[in-house]
């Protein structure tokens, strides 16, 4: 959803591609019990504490600045949702994936194990809600799957995967681990590519309990399969 103006609350609510699944298996109703809210339009760096005209102004930019409407793609809106922290929080957390970019040879397996920094009073620590993985193209892969959660959340979401892996470009897994394993498939490199010929895509991580973020390069490097 999206307010149409900064003037008055009124708020313009669609639903995603999720929600009109939702939607047709309940007969044409459901029942919304949860929603998040995100900043993902807002430069915050537009704050200025030095304005002429005093602190009443300091977010003045920050408040003029037009905002997004709702659209239905999930995977390209409320990329930055608020989140609520212990009181007294000095530092953001954030994910460490252990890879800052990852390269698999072709059919590769890796497993991979996020962790948040900086949450909950720990130097490091998992959640208890697992992480999101959104890749931007799973056709580069044989498998993508989210182990380790067993919320009513993740079993629906990695249960779609497990259906249509292969078949729509981008797609998300939930899980404590997620694991990956690189395309066999040859003409995705190209008709003509020899060994050594990549394909790339990213990965995006979401810690569901923290909302910290982090977006990676994943890259398949052609073997002679």
């Amino acid at each position: 959803m999206g307010y149409l103006n900064n003037q008055i609350v009124t708020v313009d609510a669609i639903l995603t591609k999720k929600g009109r699944e939702l939607l047709a298996k309940n007969n044409g109703s459901f029942q919304i019990t949860q929603f998040a809210v995100a900043d993902d339009e807002i430069d915050y760096t537009l704050y200025n504490p030095e304005h002429p005209s005093g602190s009443t102004f300091y977010g003045e930019a920050i408040e003029n600045m037009p905002l997004l409407e709702a659209f239905p793609n999930d995977t390209q809106i409320m990329k930055y949702k608020l989140v609520t922290l212990p009181r007294g929080t000095a530092k953001l957390p954030v994910l460490d994936l252990g890879y800052s970019a990852i390269t698999l040879k072709q059919g590769a397996s890796l497993a991979i194990t996020p962790q948040t920094l900086n949450y909950l009073g720990a130097a490091q620590s998992n959640e208890s809600s697992g992480y999101s993985c959104t890749i931007s193209d799973v056709r580069i892969l044989n498998t993508f799957t989210g182990v380790g959660i067993n919320t009513p959340a993740a079993t629906t979401q990695n249960a779609v995967i497990n259906q249509t892996l292969g078949t729509n470009i981008s797609q998300t897994v939930i899980g404590s681990q997620i694991n990956l394993r690189g395309t066999t498939i040859n003409t995705l490199f190209g008709t003509n590519a020899a060994s050594g010929a990549q394909i790339r895509t990213t990965l995006t991580f979401v810690g569901l309990d923290s909302g910290a973020r982090l977006t990676i390069p994943l890259t398949i490097t052609k073997t002679n399969v």
